[in-house]
């Protein structure tokens, strides 16, 4: 089968032959319909995350069908389509995982990272770390959630009953959220870079009651903001216009220094907060929230071997909505 790989640091990612071995216990081999491309992607290309062993296969927004299981595996059958989100594995016994926060397992491991992903047309993937996703709603569209919904998510609920939510950079993940906050009656202030109009103008079409540049302060205190965008520099922009005892989320896994800012705008108990990983609970909590919501994932998809394009596409901010490799015969 083919996959495109990372072969060194730094280098654009090459189309090659892989075989893959068969299921080892505990394991599904799955065909891959559909990759979401996010950005982690590129902080893994970029050399920006720790511990990056090539050669690696990106990917983990992944939707397939399983076409081989261990003989162990009795949660799915072949046929069924799954999802593999980013926590591909956790140790079940540190402190965090008997506490229900695996996804801050020390000895994680992740798809697309620290094994092998779905910019491929096949993959291996732990069945206790998949989910079980619809057959009746295209591929393209569910990849998305599976990075930018869920992790999305989780920065949603940890920026709690905000009424008035700012999100830094509409990408992927902000899209999608502003149909779920939209939905439960929030008041949405979309951020984008400057002189983006046409992000600006897609955000308003998804319900935000305003959009502007990331560094324009918006008509109202926000409540809570997120931040999506990997730029240190909004940290102190977003407490700016949070009321006090709001919150600031940094929702990415990573991002550049956050610089100095002046006590005042933390005081009167704004806090800031990171989100990391996701956990299992987080997927089945989720993903029955997005199909009974009808979630509109808007989807530019490419071919497999287009994935280098794909994400110079991402990196530019020339996306609108989420990009998402599609594979051959799907």
């Amino acid at each position: 089968m083919q996959a495109m790989r990372l072969l060194s640091r730094g280098a654009p990612l090459t189309l090659s032959d892989v075989s893959l071995p068969v299921p080892a216990p505990g394991e599904l081999l799955i065909r891959v319909e559909a990759c979401g491309v996010c950005r982690t992607d590129l902080h893994l290309l970029d050399g920006e995350l720790p511990d990056i062993h090539c050669p690696i296969t990106p990917g983990h927004e992944v939707v397939g069908v399983v076409s081989a299981r261990a003989s162990d595996v009795t949660r799915f059958a072949v046929g069924d389509r799954v999802g593999v989100p980013w926590l591909a594995w956790t140790c079940g016994v540190c402190r965090y995982c008997r506490a229900g926060l695996e996804n801050l397992c020390p000895q994680a491991r992740f798809t697309g990272y620290t094994r092998d992903g779905g910019y491929a047309q096949e993959l291996l993937a732990d069945a206790r770390y998949c989910l079980p996703l619809p057959d009746d709603v295209p591929a393209a569209g569910l990849a998305p959630l599976l990075c930018a919904g869920l992790i999305g998510y989780r920065a949603y609920r940890k920026a709690g009953e905000a009424a008035n939510l700012g999100l830094y950079g509409f990408g992927a993940a902000a899209h999608l959220l502003a149909q779920i906050a939209r939905h439960e009656g929030r008041r949405v202030f979309a951020f984008t870079r400057e002189g983006d109009l046409q992000g600006q103008s897609f955000a308003r079409q998804l319900g935000a009651v305003w959009a502007g540049p990331s560094t324009e302060r918006p008509p109202q205190e926000l409540d809570a903001a997120i931040l999506f965008a990997p730029v240190g520099a909004l940290v102190p922009l977003a407490l700016g216009a949070v009321r006090p005892g709001g919150r600031v989320v940094c929702a990415g896994i990573h991002m550049s220094d956050v610089p100095a800012f002046p006590y005042h705008l933390l005081w009167g108990e704004r806090s800031v907060a990171s989100v990391a990983n996701l956990t299992r609970a987080d997927g089945e909590a989720f993903i029955p929230l997005a199909m009974r919501l009808g979630l509109a994932a808007s989807v530019e998809p490419f071919a497999l071997a287009d994935a280098n394009t794909a994400l110079q596409r991402l990196r530019s901010g020339a996306v609108q909505g989420a990009a998402v490799l599609e594979m051959p015969g799907n």
